[in-house]
């Protein structure tokens, strides 16, 4: 929290996992003192442990707690699901909807995040099936590559349902079996964010957006294996032809896209590079939000 301070940012997400244990009431008095949101970052579908997110996000001022439901390995890969994909979708439409009703009551918003495992198709038959206005979408502007869709592209088709952001970036490489994502600091990537920032802005001004430089290892994502496509919704073939062509406009030369991480250099260079990152994804999201409120009509 000092540290989105210091860096002139408007709030945090936390993950549940590190409030707990805290003096909530200190972080609560900081977060009002300096102005800042935040934001509960859970994980799964299980309706009891939700419960315990809400609680604590409730207990924080917090107005959205994220999750994810898994499933898939990173890179949209559903090939340990073979068969079971659908059944496992059911159980969690059901368990999202009992957590829903909770939220409800507590006042809050449950947004599902597209964590490089559901689908914008997906993402849109659960919040149909909820029908709740406390329940919809984290979105992770990076992630929808990782289930062979175009970031802009998903981006307006979730647009209704939209709670909160995850900014993020990734370079492409390609590979014979599709392509691989390698994060990098926003704005250096693929992600068109002036796009998406007029998008999001038109839909919520107010919008609650983390920067999120995750992701230690690239994520391979292949589109183009025989056994990758059977637990996904039907796609035309336009439509994998404009990913695809988005993918391909995009891809940097071939290259070692390691990161110090990945090639298991010293701490040091490792710290070096995520405090590189993070700073560079800082300083281009404060100026795009600059020339975007200065080129605003008066």
């Amino acid at each position: 929290m000092q540290q989105a301070v210091e860096a002139g940012l408007e709030g945090v997400e936390m993950p549940l996992t590190v409030v707990e244990g805290e003096d909530i009431a200190s972080l609560v008095r900081f977060a009002e003192k300096h102005r800042l949101y935040i934001t509960v970052a859970s994980s799964g579908y299980d309706p009891d442990k939700l419960q315990i997110a809400f609680d604590t996000a409730a207990r924080l001022g917090a107005n959205t707690v994220r999750t994810v439901v898994g499933g898939a390995g990173f890179g949209g890969d559903r090939r340990a699901m073979a068969g079971r994909w659908q059944a496992f979708m059911q159980d969690v439409l059901s368990g999202l909807a009992k957590a829903t009703a909770a939220a409800e009551r507590k006042g809050l918003q449950l947004a599902l995040e597209n964590h490089q495992d559901v689908a914008s198709e997906e993402l849109l038959w659960l919040c149909e099936q909820i029908g709740s206005a406390h329940f919809g979408i984290t979105l992770d502007t990076g992630n929808p590559l990782a289930t062979a869709e175009e970031p802009i592209y998903f981006a307006k088709r979730i647009m209704p349902f939209l709670k909160h952001v995850h900014l993020k970036d990734y370079w492409i490489y390609m590979t014979e079996e599709g392509y691989r994502l390698v994060r990098c600091p926003i704005g250096q990537g693929v992600v068109d964010f002036p796009a998406l920032l007029t998008l999001i802005s038109q839909h919520d001004p107010e919008m609650t957006m983390s920067i999120e430089v995750g992701a230690l290892e690239a994520r391979h994502t292949r589109v183009l294996a025989d056994d990758y496509w059977p637990e996904y919704p039907v796609r035309s073939a336009s439509q994998f032809a404009e990913t695809m062509r988005y993918v391909l406009a995009n891809a940097k030369a071939p290259a070692d896209w390691r990161t110090p991480h990945e090639k298991n250099e010293p701490e040091s260079k490792i710290v070096d590079y995520e405090n590189h990152q993070l700073l560079s994804s800082i300083a281009y999201m404060q100026g795009l939000v600059r020339t975007y409120n200065a080129n605003l009509p008066t």
